[in-house]
Formats: structure tokens, C-alpha cells, sequence
């Protein structure tokens, strides 16, 4: 029986040899582990089995997640994933470590605004709607700019850079010029903040192009876990 820690590790095997393909370091890509649906067992398998950073999509379960780990799994780094509605913030703000999906203005502030003293920044990036489909949340590559900077001047946050959810396909051509696209429009933000270091792109189907295309973070959840089931908390 192929288990969690056998999963991750086929996982790591595919990014070192994607990094490999295209003359980069394994090591500098990162594995997000996406928990969302999947029980507290199986994190805290992952967990053993060495994994420190999970993804989850959707608030009040990460939050059940994030406070029934605190003790048994106390070096999770959590990241948020998934759609952020203004009534939710505090949650993400208070008990997160990073947010991936950031693209309002009013969104950053409240996050800044309500991440509590003695935190570190919260760690956020653009999620940029590379694909334009309507309903896909993100920014258009034009507004990219504008957003950063507001992050840029609220002092509880730190901008990491973008994340992105190209179209789902299995059209070579369409991935490679969305994951080109990203992959520029990184470059461009780096030119203006030095300090920014994330591209956060590529999932189970598409990790070996989205490294291919500068990815530094891929975010993994069926290949670790599974196919995903409802999960009632």
C-alpha cells in the first residue's frame, strides 16, 4: 500500500528531476503540501514524514486545522490558498503564516490591519489572473504594479510575489505561454522590489512546466493525499 510519506517522497523525486531538466537546483523550489478536505491524520503523516509547509483553501477548516495542530505538529508553516472574503480576514491574519491570494486593495489592508503584535509580517503574494477566465479571482497583469504597492507601505505585511492558477489543460502549448507569461511578469516585480522571491505556480498535472518556467513554489495536493473528498469538521 503506497502510503503519504511514499507520496511525498515520489513528490520531491519529480521536482528534483523537473529542476534537473532545466539546469536549477532542487532546492530551490518549494513543496506546499494542499491539505484542504483531507482529515488532521493525514497532515500530521505528512508531518513525520518531514513536511513543514501545508496549504489550505478555504478559512473555517484551516482554522480547526491550524489550532487542533498547534501542539502536536508546532512547526507547520500554514498557508492560505484559497478565496478571502472581507468578513474572514482576521482568521487568516491571526493564525497564518502566509496568503497566496491577495488582490484587493481592501483585502490588504484589513489583513495589515488586523494581524496582531507580536507576529511576524504576514507573508503575502499577488495572485494574478493569468488566464482572464471570469471566475477566477486575481488581477490583470496591468493592475500587478498598483497592488504592490500598497502592500508595499503596510508595515504587517510582506509582498513575496505572485501566485497564479493557469487554465486547466492539457494543451502544452497554452500552458507553456501562460507559465512564460508568469514567469516575466516575476521578473518584473523584482525589478521594482528586490526582495521578492516567490513564484508560486504548478500543481500536481503541471509541476515539471511550471518549473520549467522558473516555478519556486509548487502546490501538491492529490499526488500527496489523494483525490479529495468532502470533509465535514
Amino acid at each position: 500500500m503506497t502510503t503519504i510519506a511514499d507520496r511525498l517522497i515520489n513528490a520531491q523525486y519529480r521536482i528534483a528531476q523537473a529542476a534537473q531538466s532545466s539546469s536549477r537546483h532542487a532546492d530551490d523550489i518549494q513543496l506546499l503540501a494542499v491539505s484542504k478536505t483531507k482529515p488532521h491524520t493525514d497532515i500530521i503523516a505528512a508531518y513525520i514524514a518531514g513536511q513543514r509547509h501545508f496549504g489550505e483553501n478555504y478559512v473555517q477548516e484551516g482554522e480547526a486545522k491550524v489550532t487542533a495542530l498547534k501542539s502536536s505538529c508546532p512547526n507547520i508553516v500554514w498557508h492560505f490558498i484559497g478565496p478571502l472574503q472581507s468578513n474572514k480576514t482576521k482568521i487568516v491574519a491571526s493564525l497564518f503564516d502566509w496568503m497566496h491570494t491577495l488582490s484587493r486593495d481592501k483585502i490588504a489592508l484589513r489583513l495589515n490591519d488586523q494581524r496582531p503584535n507580536g507576529l511576524v509580517p504576514l507573508n503575502v503574494c499577488i495572485q494574478i489572473n493569468i488566464s482572464k477566465e471570469p471566475s477566477k479571482s486575481g488581477v490583470t497583469a496591468d493592475d500587478m504594479l498598483a497592488l504592490a504597492e500598497v502592500i508595499n507601505l503596510l508595515p504587517n505585511l510582506t509582498l513575496r510575489g505572485l501566485m497564479a492558477i493557469p487554465t486547466a489543460t492539457s494543451e502544452v502549448t497554452q500552458q507553456q505561454a501562460e507559465f512564460k507569461q508568469l514567469h516575466h511578469l516575476y521578473l518584473q516585480l523584482q525589478q521594482v522590489y528586490p526582495d521578492v522571491d516567490t513564484l508560486s505556480m504548478g500543481m500536481s498535472n503541471d509541476l515539471e512546466q511550471a518549473v520549467a518556467h522558473g516555478s519556486t513554489m509548487v502546490r501538491i495536493g492529490s499526488a500527496i493525499f489523494g483525490q479529495r473528498v468532502p470533509l465535514h469538521i
